[in-house]
Order: structure tokens, then sequence, then C-alpha cells
């Protein structure tokens, strides 16, 4: 079994790491529920920021768990590169469902690292 842990070299922790993407978006992957913005870095490996506000996911309980979901989905993808990510919630995200999210979540992901630069996925699609 992987390590599947989220370590603090994966997260966005500092307001500069938020500010450095939000001033520079490069790769935009937008979906009914989430918005993805990315813009690369110079780590070698992909790092994440969440952003889910009371306004949308009322309950701290939904909010928890849609965090918990998206850094579970991020932790299984192997092909984002060196990118600086921030995922925002959007409205009825609450009415999802786990499953629901997975879905959504890997598929934006995988449209994610289509658009990443120095990715070669777009071309060579095997399923």
């Amino acid at each position: 079994m992987g390590n599947y842990s989220f370590p603090k070299t994966s997260r966005l922790l500092r307001p500069a790491d938020y500010s450095g993407v939000f001033d520079d978006v490069q790769i935009r992957v937008p979906h009914r529920n989430f918005l993805i913005l990315a813009s690369p870095n110079q780590l070698g490996r992909p790092r994440l920021g969440l952003i889910f506000s009371k306004r949308n996911l009322r309950h701290a309980v939904q909010r928890n768990r849609v965090k918990r979901v998206v850094r579970e989905t991020f932790r299984h993808r192997t092909d984002l590169g060196s990118l600086d990510i921030v995922v925002l919630g959007r409205q009825n995200l609450a009415s999802q469902d786990n499953q629901a999210l997975h879905r959504a979540l890997n598929d934006l992901w995988r449209k994610l690292a289509r658009k990443s630069p120095g990715n070669d996925t777009g071309s060579n699609r095997s399923g």
C-alpha cells in the first residue's frame, strides 16, 4: 500500500503562495462545482491549495468532507507536473455525494494534466 499522506511540501501554505497562483494564472479548469487555477512552479512537484467558503458550504462538516475528497484525489495523481494549484469551491457542492465528487475531480485532474506545460498526455491518450 502506498503512502497517501499530505505533507507540507504538497501544500500551498502562505498567502504569498496563493497570490502567486492568482496573479499568474496560466491554466484554468472550470466545472459546475469547482474552479481549478494553476501556475507552474520551480519545485519539481505539484502543490495544492484549497478555498471553500461558508457561503457555498454552510457547515464545517461539509467543507471538511469536500476538502478531504479533493486531497484524496490529488494524492493519487502522479501526472500533474510542477504546478501550484488552487481549487475553489462553487455553489451546490453540499448536495454532491462523495462518489460524484470523486468522478468530477478525477475528470478535472485529467484535464489539468492535459493542459499542463510540458505534458504530452493530450496527444497520447489511452483510456
